[in-house]
C-alpha cells in the first residue's frame, strides 16, 4: 500500500480531486487536512493556507493517480509524493477491494 501526499489550494479543490479519484476507483480513501504552508516561489517567500490530501491506494495505481491529479490541480507545480506504508491485513484487504486489485 502507498499513501500519496498532495497539497491543494483549498478544501474545495481537495474534495474535487478526491471525489474524482474515488469515482474512478483509483483510491480507497482520502483524508483532507488543513495546513499552513511556507515556501519560496519565483524568489519571494510565500505563506498560505492549503489543504493536504492523503490518498490511500496500491502501488500499481500511482501513475494513474498522479496523471489524474495533474489534470485536475490548479498549481503549475503540484506536490505529489508517494509514501510507502504498512497496514493491518484487514485494512489492506478492504483497500485492495476498493481499488479493484483482486
Amino acid at each position: 500500500m502507498i499513501i500519496i501526499y498532495v497539497t491543494c489550494k483549498n478544501n474545495k479543490e481537495a474534495e474535487k480531486i478526491a471525489k474524482h479519484l474515488l469515482d474512478k476507483k483509483l483510491i480507497a480513501c482520502a483524508n483532507i487536512v488543513g495546513s499552513k504552508s511556507m515556501y519560496h516561489w519565483k524568489g519571494k517567500l510565500e505563506k498560505q493556507d492549503e489543504a493536504i490530501l492523503l490518498l490511500k491506494t496500491t502501488e500499481s495505481k500511482f501513475e494513474s493517480v498522479k496523471e489524474n491529479v495533474k489534470k485536475l490541480h490548479s498549481y503549475k507545480v503540484p506536490c505529489i509524493l508517494k509514501l510507502k506504508a504498512d497496514a493491518n491485513s484487514e485494512y489492506l484487504d478492504w483497500l485492495r477491494k476498493e481499488v479493484w486489485e483482486y
